[in-house]
């Protein structure tokens, strides 16, 4: 995943692009940057953020760069923005998606221009220059960005800098936000909202799927007309998206509310099964608030999560680093947990590992019971377009192994499809395996209709591709 933040002001624009960049680290684990643009023309600060926080690396920087154009961005991997210089004179570019095709492209782009590609560490190329090389392979910056998207098999949204504006084209089926923040002083795009509305901006416009938008201080063009298909991704919702951010006019933090009052409207759980409902830090809280207030069940923090110096449960990216970091930053309460029956709330079950340990850490401290409600229903399909998984294969997937423990590793789509249908005895037989498997008292899922009906959004505008592996 990842997320980036642009500014045009009438005067230095630093201060909002270090915050607003800022406001975007729960979206990457790696690397950040930022590139403003003013009498010095470019400069540009890049680093690894993977044991300091975004602010910490940057301080020291910002002190030096001036500008009253600036791109700053956070990413899982890649570093960015990068600064090109090409036929369309110099331009910085950040991009936020998936390139599912990058060899296929490297190859057919090596084969036909004389260009060269500089490899990063592990030998893989920077997907932000790879993109760069699309747009200029044509004549304009506006039809380069549209062959980008159009050539790219995934999800590309792009924010590309130039000395006189900032342009946004949000990827081709908008399933990661754009929106555009206005005040007195210029014009601001983000990824998040929240992030342009506390530093005095308001939401003023929000991008269409494949709209291309330009901007400086004085004012906004629309240079390409969006789309008619939207496939927003419906985890911003349930994981990524920070809670008071809002997309398509619909808030993080109200709609895990919502499903959790689905999820508990349709589980039925009652006080006489149940003693406290918990949600799983951070994410899982909304929904688990949600369930609480419609089944009346007591919400309470059974454990907390110790933030100050870890910030985030997915760091480092090693995979068994990260299990160990998740299970050391639970503070438990032993109060609220010994003898106590607890349904738990999380925003998900990717793996099954962290979520296993937590159930075990919970008997370990004297739970009688632990129920567990998944707030999204099982993942089947590793994402193909933002990558909010970090599955590298849907072998990963515990519902997936399951899966392949009952009908073998050649499995036909028909039968994918029946244990992606929650009323199938598929479905509910691989709910029982998962269960014992975890260690827990109970478990069921959130349904996909059930998460279509509270967006209030019309399911074909919502992307549920790692739940039924339908485009």
């Amino acid at each position: 995943m990842g997320g980036f933040f642009s500014t045009a002001l009438k005067e230095n624009c630093i201060f909002d692009l270090f915050y607003g960049t800022d406001y975007h680290s729960h979206l990457g684990t790696r690397r950040a940057g930022l590139v403003v643009y003013g009498e010095k023309g470019f400069t540009r600060a890049i680093h690894n953020i993977e044991n300091s926080p975004f602010r910490t690396k940057f301080t020291y920087d910002v002190q030096d760069m001036e500008g009253y154009l600036g791109i700053g961005c956070i990413s899982d991997y890649d570093p960015q923005p990068l600064v090109v210089r090409s036929h369309h004179g110099a331009y910085a570019i950040a991009c936020v998606g998936r390139v599912n095709n990058a060899a296929e492209i490297v190859e057919t782009v090596l084969s036909t221009s004389k260009t060269h590609y500089m490899e990063m560490t592990g030998g893989e190329i920077n997907k932000t220059e790879l993109v760069a090389t699309l747009i200029n392979q044509c004549e304009n910056l506006v039809e380069g960005i549209k062959h980008a998207q159009n050539v790219i098999d995934g999800s590309m949204s792009i924010m590309l800098m130039t000395p006189k504006g900032i342009y946004c084209a949000r990827d081709k089926y908008g399933r990661t936000p754009i929106q555009i923040g206005k005040k007195e002083e210029g014009y601001c795009a983000t990824f998040e909202s929240f992030a342009c509305e506390k530093l005095g901006y308001e939401i003023c416009y929000e991008l269409g799927p494949g709209e291309i938008v330009v901007f400086d201080p004085n004012g906004m063009h629309v240079l390409a007309a969006p789309g008619k298909k939207l496939r927003i991704c419906t985890f911003l919702w349930t994981y990524y998206g920070y809670p008071p951010s809002t997309y398509e006019g619909i808030n993080v933090e109200d709609m895990r509310y919502r499903w959790g009052r689905m999820l508990a409207k349709r589980d039925g759980m009652t006080t006489n099964e149940v003693d406290i409902v918990a949600g799983v830090p951070d994410s899982g809280i909304g929904h688990a608030i949600g369930y609480s207030n419609e089944s009346k069940i007591p919400y309470s923090r059974p454990f907390i999560k110790y933030t100050p110096t870890w910030p985030r449960s997915f760091m480092p990216t090693m995979q068994e680093k990260r299990n160990l970091i998740a299970k050391m930053k639970l503070i438990p309460v032993q109060e609220l947990i010994e003898d106590k029956r607890l349904l738990l709330i999380d925003d998900s079950i990717v793996r099954g590992t962290q979520l296993r340990e937590t159930s075990d850490f919970l008997y370990e401290r004297g739970a009688r019971e632990v129920h567990v409600r998944p707030a999204c229903p099982p993942i089947l399909f590793g994402c193909k377009y933002i990558s909010f998984s970090r599955a590298t294969s849907d072998m990963e997937l515990i519902a997936r192994r399951i899966i392949a423990q009952e009908e073998g590793d050649d499995v036909e789509r028909v039968i994918l499809d029946d244990y992606a249908d929650p009323d199938s005895k598929r479905y509910e037989n691989m709910l029982e395996i998962m269960r014992k498997q975890m260690h827990f008292t109970s478990l069921r899922f959130n349904r996909i209709d059930d998460m279509v009906e509270a967006t209030g959004l019309p399911a074909d505008c919502l992307c549920t591709y790692c739940w039924t592996g339908k485009e």
